[in-house]
């Protein structure tokens, strides 16, 4: 199995080592031939403006769409949580659209602001998962077929739909990897 990850900006290399941790080759993704061959795409935290100006520059926002259209199965972390996501509060920012949320950027404050928490997530099983939340947003509408996996202080902060996969929080800078594992098994 190979997953790209989005290799622009941001956390990417997290990714790449969490992904070896489980016997996965994980491909950095800067090019359109850099999507060729592989099973699932991960698409980092880091600045979402960034990066969707990125994927416009770099004419990666069609194939990816088109890939995940396709079924491909694809994770966004933070900012790709934003730039998966349909309706983005505030901002016209380029975007992959391709979730049925509307995400409020930045939600729960600045850097500064950044903490961590154990959260609840049923499909992970009864422990709870350490989630580290940076300048994190969240997802203030989820409607169908989206579908809210867990929530912190009433607010949902990941969500899946059908092959696409979206956490407001930062599951690579855990040593924890079944959010890993969870994106994994949708590609089985």
């Amino acid at each position: 199995m190979k997953i790209g990850v989005l290799a622009m900006q941001g956390a990417f290399r997290e990714h790449i080592t969490s992904l070896a941790s489980l016997g996965v080759e994980g491909i950095e993704v800067r090019r359109e031939r850099h999507l060729e061959g592989i099973d699932g795409l991960i698409i980092p935290g880091g600045e979402s403006t960034t990066i969707g100006k990125l994927l416009v520059e770099f004419n990666l926002l069609e194939p990816i769409r088109e890939l995940a259209a396709g079924g491909m199965p694809v994770f966004g972390t933070c900012a790709g949580m934003v730039l998966l996501a349909r309706d983005i509060i505030g901002s016209d920012q380029p975007r992959l659209g391709l979730m049925n949320v509307k995400v409020k950027r930045n939600a729960f404050g600045r850097q500064v602001d950044s903490f961590e928490v154990d959260l609840d997530v049923p499909v992970l099983g009864e422990k709870p998962f350490r989630a580290v939340f940076i300048r994190a947003p969240y997802l203030e509408e989820v409607e169908p077929p989206a579908e809210s996996l867990a929530t912190f202080m009433g607010k949902s902060v990941m969500a899946r739909q059908g092959n696409l996969l979206a956490t407001a929080f930062h599951p690579e800078l855990t040593n924890d990897l079944r959010i890993h594992r969870y994106f994994l098994e949708m590609i089985k």
